[in-house]
């Protein structure tokens, strides 16, 4: 029996180590001006697409679509404040299953490169980071500063378990990680910090990268006239958007010691868009004619988007500019990339899937079926009640001045900020630190908007002894780009004013972050128009499939869908007029669509659904 069993040892131990022998070494590295893929000279033609953005039923589809248009590789952005949902709390699980994303895409035949940040701007809420580090007074975000620093090292320890295991050299497809991100326009705008103080920080996030064990090659990703400030010892630069091959050439040279590789980390093929701003369009001639530029060039590239997705929920973040103050991100990121909202090929997908036909020595793969698209119609609302009516419900919170959303532990959503008045006011209201967006009341009945994004921060009014003023706050996103990212809070952030004289003692305020739709009793009765209003309704469904809600006849608001927080709405301004709704969130049978509304100063009775988006058309 001994002897038996010492037999079978050594056959599994040679057939164990018989497979280890047959299987080649797998390697990605960066040497003598070239990348280097298990040996051979290798050029990265990468598309970007971040996994929130997409329902995870759908990763495949999307990587698919990528491998059937000619890429080689996917690119995506990990953000913090998705997977570590409260402090210490941290799910990579389900929707945020990382690892599923990447061995996804290994499966489809897709290499796969990492942007972590801890930045990543990507019109993401906050530049990616959670908005309770704002809460640590001796915290300073992107910064050589001792208690971000703590923070950072430990999202990065915690990202590195997911990556390790699958970088290329432990037989995954995981090739490159990058450190920091756009680090050199954030040095630009900060002149107020001196660059090597600046440089010492972007060390020292790259050296967390490496002490958490990540062995694959770093890079960082920047403007080439930006290198100075954001690039990186030891780590590649690439340049963002360069279309010139001359200058990106010359300036990768200048800081990666007179040699290649050369690669654009993001190359747009579309743009982002704003609320109450056109939505931003390239043509398909320009989109293929760079295309061939780098392609002849032997210069390696990434498409930022190849499928943006959607801002599902309150994911989306805001630029900042002087005469906006801020301009906050619409809830698709159709992005007009090659691949739609939907995951539909588009007429740019089709034209650049022909230019990399002609250089692929194999056919492409078919290009996947779009999926089944659904409409539905006249849904009528069953349940209505008037956010006053669920607010008087509610124990407040006192205090002696308004308190911001991280005062009271909110992340997303609304405030209600209420008082009422012993004596008599009337003349100017002012909330200079109005952050982002507010309707005000008396005795609940509306008065006017105020609003961050036309500057529009006062309102004549009057109050008389006894009334009571209501101030309902929204945040819209916390700006995700530029030195603004510093100047984060949200809700009412200074005092509030009337004819210049601080309105201060017996403030209430109800938190309102709506991370689920709130419970409340459905009252029959008429709601004062322009109420914020609560509607729910009960369909069903024959048959499943994605499809648009209309949201054309709503004013302001967000929108739930089986509990699921599809995102917010604006069809008083647009250019986003519908909410797109993928078909895996449906149910054969009953569903459930709840409404948010803000403004409420049309009469709604249903909602329906359309076919097709509608994302471009600004409303005057």
């Amino acid at each position: 029996m001994k002897s038996l069993i010492k037999l079978l040892c050594f056959i599994f131990i040679l057939c164990v180590t018989s497979t280890f022998a047959q299987q080649p070494n797998k390697s990605f590295e960066i040497r003598d001006g070239h990348f280097w893929l298990n040996g051979n000279q290798f050029s990265i033609y990468s598309g970007e697409m971040h996994y929130p953005r997409v329902p995870m039923q759908y990763w495949r589809h999307r990587l698919e679509m990528m491998k059937a248009m000619g890429l080689n590789t996917v690119t995506t952005y990990v953000f913090w404040n998705y997977h570590e949902e409260s402090p210490g709390k941290w799910n990579f699980s389900g929707e945020k299953d990382l690892k599923k994303f990447i061995r996804t895409a290994q499966e489809v035949g897709l290499y796969v490169i990492i942007r972590p940040g801890p930045y990543v701007c990507a019109e993401w809420e906050f530049g990616g980071y959670p908005w309770w580090l704002q809460k640590d007074k001796d915290l300073e975000i992107r910064s050589d500063n001792k208690a971000f620093l703590e923070q950072c090292e430990r999202y990065i320890n915690q990202l590195a378990k997911q990556i390790i295991p699958l970088q290329i050299n432990h037989g995954g497809p995981v090739i490159m990680v990058q450190a920091e991100n756009e680090f050199g326009s954030y040095v630009s705008q900060r002149k107020d910090i001196a660059l090597e103080k600046h440089r010492i920080y972007s060390h020292k996030i790259k050296d967390l990268i490496i002490k958490s064990g990540i062995t694959v090659p770093l890079f960082t990703s920047d403007g080439s006239s930006l290198f100075r400030g954001g690039s990186i010892e030891r780590a590649l630069p690439t340049a963002n958007g360069e279309d010139n091959i001359e200058v990106l050439k010359k300036t990768v040279n200048e800081y990666n010691g007179g040699k290649g590789p050369y690669m654009v980390a993001e190359y747009y093929p579309g743009w982002l868009d704003h609320w109450a701003e056109p939505f931003v369009k390239v043509s398909t001639e320009d989109v293929v004619k760079q295309t061939k530029v780098y392609l002849e060039n032997g210069v390696s590239f990434n498409y930022y988007m190849i499928h943006g997705g959607t801002n599902f929920g309150f994911t989306s973040g805001a630029n900042y500019d002087k005469n906006h103050d801020i301009q906050p991100d619409i809830t698709s990121y159709d992005y007009d990339a090659p691949i739609s909202e939907a995951g539909w090929a588009t007429e740019k997908y089709n034209a650049l899937r022909d230019v990399f036909q002609k250089i692929n020595g194999e056919k492409l793969p078919d290009i996947p079926k779009p999926n089944k698209v659904i409409r539905f119609s006249n849904v009528r609302f069953s349940k209505t009640t008037s956010l006053f009516d669920l607010i008087n419900e509610k124990k407040p919170v006192n205090s002696q001045k308004p308190l911001t959303f991280e005062d009271l532990n909110i992340g997303n959503g609304y405030i209600l900020y209420r008082r009422k008045f012993d004596k008599g006011q009337k003349g100017k209201l002012e909330i200079k630190g109005l952050r982002d967006y507010a309707n005000v009341y008396i005795n609940e009945h509306w008065k006017g908007e105020l609003n961050r994004v036309n500057n529009k921060y006062d309102l004549d009014i009057e109050i008389k002894a006894g009334d009571r003023i209501e101030i309902l706050v929204e945040n819209m996103g916390r700006i995700n780009y530029g030195s603004e990212i510093v100047h984060n809070l949200k809700g009412i952030i200074t005092p509030v004013k009337i004819n210049g004289i601080e309105i201060s003692g017996n403030w209430e305020m109800f938190p309102l972050p709506f991370n689920q739709f709130p419970k409340y009793h459905h009252k029959q009765k008429d709601i004062t128009q322009r109420s914020p209003i609560l509607y729910e309704s009960e369909f069903n469904l024959d048959e499943t499939g994605d499809t648009f809600l209309d949201m054309r006849k709503f004013g302001k608001g967000i929108v739930f869908v089986n509990g699921r927080n599809i995102g917010r709405y604006w069809s008083k301004v647009g250019p986003q007029l519908t909410l797109y709704v993928p078909g895996v969130w449906l149910k054969k049978g009953k569903n459930v669509i709840q409404v948010f509304e803000q403004i409420n100063d049309s009469t709604v009775t249903e909602i329906s659904s359309m076919d097709t988006p509608i994302l471009d058309q600004l409303v005057k």
